[in-house]
């Protein structure tokens, strides 16, 4: 996980949802006139930007999640069923004959024969 890029945290999401607390406080807080508006704006503001962290910090809970799931299935800088990065290198860098799709299998398959379609 040393490699991996490091997010930046820039609160984007919080300032938004803050800013639309302060929008929606100040509304709600017109019908009182305008000490209302301020009131509400500030209530607004503080419930807004506290409603933005719990929801970066889900996010960031979910991105950890993701990782942790990415690396227990072998996903590694965004490629699926990629090797390990410190896995020992493929000597002649072919396919097996088996994942190609060539390989004959050594017992029928469990669903029997294939049978023979009717001639008609």
């Amino acid at each position: 996980m040393s490699q991996k890029k490091k997010i930046r945290k820039n609160h984007r999401t919080e300032a938004v949802v803050a800013a639309s607390g302060t929008v929606a406080g100040a509304a709600i807080g017109s019908v009182a006139g305008p000490v209302g508006v301020v009131a509400g704006a500030v209530v607004g503001t503080v419930i807004g930007a506290t409603a933005g962290n719990v929801l970066e910090h889900e996010a960031e809970r979910e991105h950890q999640h993701d990782e942790k799931l990415d690396e227990d299935i072998g996903v590694f800088d965004g490629q699926m069923g990629a090797a390990p990065p410190d896995a020992p290198r493929a000597r002649i860098g072919a396919f097996s004959a088996a994942s190609a799709g060539s390989g004959r299998p050594s017992r029928p398959p469990a669903e029997g024969p294939i049978p023979e379609p009717d001639e008609r």
